[in-house]
């Protein structure tokens, strides 16, 4: 089961035996992970150093005696009476209101800590990228941090969900190499990796382009402009990867990822055009999970397509180039719709897919085009939670009405990362659902 039941609390409330997640980045905390349970006094003091205003917790994974509860987590009877008459004397109206609000208040706190990680993760491989000349090894015990923090995300959870973040989130480098590093672990989780395999594939993903570094600024993204003389210079960024990634002192199975984040298994792809068995299982993966990013996240933006087109081109068009076991396990991780997909749903209304759990991608959530509310005040939909409501079709961006795609607002570039913690119950929302 997900740990799904989360709450917030001030660290004066902090007791031995809660379960609690630290939402800050990576490298502001001193614990290996960022979500354990309190065993020792001292990992309270040191919860308390670190300058937070609250922290989340959950009471599903707490070992808390009765006792030890405080009364801002549990009302007293007194308290509760209270609580009721209140709750009688609220209106139908009121209630709606009240609830629409807590749960906004929710899921902006889920995507911020989702924002702020990926804001984290982001700043350190740009570190990683000013260290790697001059001190190598600190930048290989950056990226292996880093990958420790992700697979900690992913591998302490049942379920993981697929979250797409606002375009603000990330510049052009770090968020192709972020995106490509969270979808290649979640799809390694998909197929069962071990703890070796899942770190490897995390270093080789993170740093598959990390010697594009060494092109001139021009040349750092595939262009179908290119003249030939231009198309081989930009082919030598694997090469300077792979030299940047023995210079750091990288394990050999991340390097022969990085040597094959471009090869296809029919032969078709570059640098050596090596095929079929002579793909690692991780490079299998990184090479699909690139490649799809790519048909996104162009680096000409008009050729960018959507997410549904870009799985049924893989499907499609392109299904030859790639390990056909590690194709499907990625279109059944993905969903039909994933995230940053426009679709338009049973009810006929338009709506902007957000997040997807790879344990039960069929159905969604989504942001829907509501003009009773302002867009900055739409809720997130979990139509796994509404039986009569589903998708009917996908659409492209451009596809849709004016005032849907005003509010809706389309990504132009697609930024993913994982989603844990928060998840709130929608279904008064979708009353005018049929």
């Amino acid at each position: 089961m997900t740990d799904i039941h989360t709450q917030f609390i001030d660290l004066s409330e902090l007791r031995l035996g809660m379960f609690v997640y630290l939402d800050v980045g990576w490298m502001e905390h001193p614990f290996p992970v960022s979500h354990f349970k309190i065993s020792h006094p001292s990992q309270i003091d040191t919860l308390r150093s670190l300058g937070l205003q609250r922290i989340r917790y959950s009471p599903d994974k707490s070992d808390l005696p009765r006792a030890a509860v405080t009364p801002s987590l549990h009302q007293d009877a007194d308290t509760d009476d209270v609580v009721n008459a209140q709750e009688v004397e609220e209106s139908e109206e009121e209630r709606a209101t009240r609830l629409r609000r807590d749960l906004l208040i929710k899921q902006a706190a889920s995507l911020q800590v989702c924002e702020k990680q990926f804001t984290s993760a982001a700043q350190t491989f740009r570190q990683i990228g000013d260290h790697m000349h001059a001190q190598p090894e600190v930048a290989r015990a950056m990226t292996e941090q880093l990958i420790h923090n992700f697979l900690g995300q992913i591998l302490g959870e049942d379920e993981a969900a697929i979250r797409l973040l606002s375009e603000k989130a990330g510049e052009k480098s770090s968020l192709h190499s972020i995106n490509v590093t969270v979808i290649s672990l979640l799809l390694g989780k998909a197929l069962k990796l071990d703890k070796t395999d899942m770190l490897h594939l995390g270093i080789g993903s993170l740093l598959h382009d990390i010697g594009k570094l060494e092109l001139p600024d021009r040349l750092r993204w595939s262009d179908e402009q290119f003249s030939y003389a231009e198309k081989q210079i930009f082919h030598e960024h694997v090469s300077h990867s792979v030299t940047l990634g023995k210079s750091m002192g990288l394990p050999a199975s991340a390097l022969l990822l990085i040597a094959q984040h471009h090869e296809n298994v029919d032969g078709s792809g570059y640098p050596s055009r090596v095929k079929g068995d002579k793909l690692t299982p991780i490079s299998r993966i990184a090479a699909l999970v690139n490649f799809y990013d790519n048909l996104c996240n162009p680096a000409n933006p008009a050729l960018a397509i959507t997410p549904h087109e870009a799985l049924s081109q893989l499907f499609t068009q392109y299904k030859a180039r790639f390990h056909e076991p590690t194709l499907t396990a990625f279109i059944r991780m993905m969903g039909i719709y994933p995230p940053g997909s426009v679709v338009q749903l049973t009810d006929d209304r338009y709506a902007l897919v957000v997040s997807v759990n790879s344990a039960r991608p069929i159905k969604p959530k989504v942001i829907i085009h509501d003009p009773a509310y302002p867009r900055e005040e739409a809720l997130i939909i979990n139509l796994e939670q509404e039986k009569q409501l589903g998708i009917r079709r996908s659409l492209k961006p451009l596809q849709l009405p004016k005032a849907a795609y005003d509010y809706l607002s389309p990504r132009k570039r697609l930024c993913y990362f994982f989603e844990r913690g928060l998840e709130v119950n929608t279904h008064f929302v979708a009353e005018g659902s049929p």
